[in-house]
């Protein structure tokens, strides 16, 4: 099988609106012969289609016409903080501007998921849709789909496709790293997130290039789940490797401080810590992510990255009244996390 018959088998509306430098939204209005389309840029759209010899599905040709002032919102993944704290300010904001808001959630985002989910939100006449993708395999599936309506998806990763709209994991990461740094930290062991999580993937990435430009080595991190027994655990495998030489961690006796991937996991790590005889944060500093409602209220208050969950959700709503309106102007937005400085990190030494 030739390229040009590869292309024509697998083109979809992004591949379109990529090749041609323009929104999905804005091939959808040349696919209808809609009005209000620069000729240049219908230009650019009516070569690529026939570069890629794409052929549009009925989704891609059916853009709204009919205000619904309706939004699509998917969300994947469990209940976790971040996410159900941003789906519940994108709601909020919404509501504020006048758009009812139908909702499709799933645990699992597997492509044919996705997808149905998609078909669901579509036959309700949705003007855009929004993805709340806690796992890549989210993003991966919904460049697949003809979705002939605007996509803002809120994701760390930088894919490209769609409007983007999040929170920087990665400069997180670094300022975290920064911050034990600046106390005196040489070994900072990291606990991440799970391994198919985009947040979580950026925050490792933040973490070894933060050690790497402080000329530090970055150990293989330990993979947790997110939740405090997790944290717990792999805390435990922390103590049980401190005088052990460098051990199955890498961490060895030398580490000062741990950089857990969310708050949970620094509470089931201040746990495990405490449980064998080790002072937070005189022996060892704990560091989480996210800043939930009880970071403040660990024992001792925890040092965390604020993510400000409910600006991202009026974020990602103000982001999505400028792609419908103004559809090519609008890339990607990415705010940066607050460093909340408490009482679980110390410089080395302090209490020795």
């Amino acid at each position: 099988m030739g390229n040009d018959d590869e292309k024509a088998r697998v083109a979809t509306i992004f591949d379109v609106a990529r090749l041609a430098g323009v929104s999905h939204q804005t091939v959808s209005r040349v696919l209808n012969d809609l009005p209000n389309v620069r000729p240049a840029t219908r230009l650019r759209v009516e070569q690529a289609i026939s570069q890629l010899r794409y052929t549009p599905s009925q989704a891609a040709r059916s853009l709204v016409t009919r205000r619904s002032r309706t939004i699509g919102l998917i969300t994947t993944g469990g209940p976790d903080y971040g996410p159900s704290s941003t789906a519940l300010g994108f709601n909020e904001a919404a509501r504020d501007a006048r758009y009812a808001v139908s909702m499709a959630s799933m645990l699992e985002s597997d492509p044919a998921s996705l997808r149905q989910a998609v078909e669901l939100l579509l036959r309700q006449n949705v003007e855009a849709i929004v993805l709340i993708a806690a796992h890549r395999e989210a993003l991966d599936a919904v460049r697949g789909i003809d979705l002939g309506v605007p996509l803002v998806a809120v994701e760390s990763s930088r894919h490209d496709g769609f409007h983007s709209v999040s929170i920087d994991q990665y400069q997180g990461a670094r300022i975290l790293v920064d911050h034990l740094v600046g106390l005196g930290h040489r070994r900072i062991v990291h606990l991440a997130g799970p391994a198919d999580s985009v947040d979580a993937l950026e925050r490792v990435r933040g973490w070894r290039d933060a050690l790497s430009q402080h000329g530090l080595v970055a150990r293989e991190p330990l993979v947790g789940d997110w939740t405090p027994a997790s944290g717990f655990r792999l805390g435990r495998e922390l103590v049980a490797s401190r005088g052990a030489g460098d051990g199955p961690t890498g961490a060895g006796s030398s580490f000062t401080a741990v950089f857990a991937a969310n708050d949970q996991m620094a509470l089931g790590v201040v746990h495990a810590l405490t449980e064998r005889g080790l002072r937070v944060p005189d022996d060892v500093s704990v560091v989480g992510f996210d800043d939930i409602p009880e970071a403040e209220h660990f024992a001792p208050p925890l040092t965390t990255m604020r993510q400000d969950f409910p600006e991202l959700g009026r974020t990602i709503m103000s982001t999505l009244l400028e792609v419908l309106t103004e559809a090519d102007s609008v890339g990607t937005v990415r705010s940066v996390p607050r460093l909340v400085v408490r009482a679980s990190t110390a410089e080395v030494g302090v209490g020795r």
